[in-house]
């Protein structure tokens, strides 16, 4: 039985490796400077969570926390309606 169970998990290859991930944990920009509600017509700070094509940035790569994440993209959507965004860029 062991023996079977030490087999599966080979195969099933990293789920026992220790993470290669060793990055700090990145804090929302918006957090640490007291904003309360992010604002569109600022598109110079909205630019950091564009990409180069145009995609709003995850919060994954931006560390923005959820509730600023979501902000963020509402913003960026009515900076772009407002034509103070490119849709795309390119």
């Amino acid at each position: 039985m062991a023996e079977k169970r030490d087999r599966q998990q080979q195969q099933r290859g990293r789920r026992n490796q220790p993470s290669t991930f060793a990055g700090r944990r990145r804090n929302c920009f918006f957090c640490r400077e007291g904003v309360e509600e992010v604002d569109y017509k600022n598109y110079n700070q909205l630019r950091r969570y564009l990409s180069e094509k145009g995609k709003i940035r995850s919060r994954r790569t931006t560390g923005a926390c959820r509730r600023h994440q979501r902000q963020v993209a509402v913003a960026v959507k009515r900076a772009r309606e407002m034509a103070l965004l490119p849709y795309v860029s390119g």
